[in-house]
């Protein structure tokens, strides 16, 4: 189901998938089946999200982002690609993001560029990675710390 308000150019959505109001898809992401993109989400070309894959409002998905199966992003988490944002950057070095199957993060968290989640990871609310997380840790604050494994 795509909503009649969002704009997606992507050929590439799974059955099942739910794109909902005011989204914007461009042409060249690849999203898997069993999706639910909430309203005001952004994902840009270079993007690939695997299966059973939610995403609340108000996320912007930028190039060289990979969200592998059963990952939860709560609203308005923040993802960066680019490590000295400057505008007309000439030297911009794309640095992706890579969250593993069944990771889970809180609101308005900020993961920054060039990270890696690990597999079953949680993200507390509003917490800044700065740098890889394990699997099956669970990470909180400014910058994110561990507090413990599952």
């Amino acid at each position: 189901m795509i909503h009649k308000l969002a704009d997606v150019l992507s050929s590439n959505i799974g059955n099942g998938t739910r794109i909902w109001q005011f989204c914007v898809v461009l042409a060249g992401a690849k999203i898997g089946k069993s999706c639910n993109i909430c309203a005001n989400v952004f994902i840009e070309n270079e993007v690939m999200i695997g299966d059973n894959v939610t995403i609340k409002n108000g996320v912007q998905l930028w190039d060289g982002t990979i969200i592998e199966d059963d990952v939860f992003i709560g609203p308005n988490v923040t993802f960066c690609n680019d490590k000295h944002p400057k505008s007309g950057n000439k030297n911009f070095k794309k640095e992706g993001i890579v969250i593993k199957e069944g990771a889970s993060i809180g609101a308005n968290a900020t993961i920054l560029p060039g990270i890696v989640i690990g597999k079953n990871a949680v993200i507390g609310a509003g917490a800044v990675v700065v740098k890889d997380v394990k699997d099956n840790s669970i990470v909180v604050g400014n910058p994110a710390k561990i507090v413990t494994k599952k």
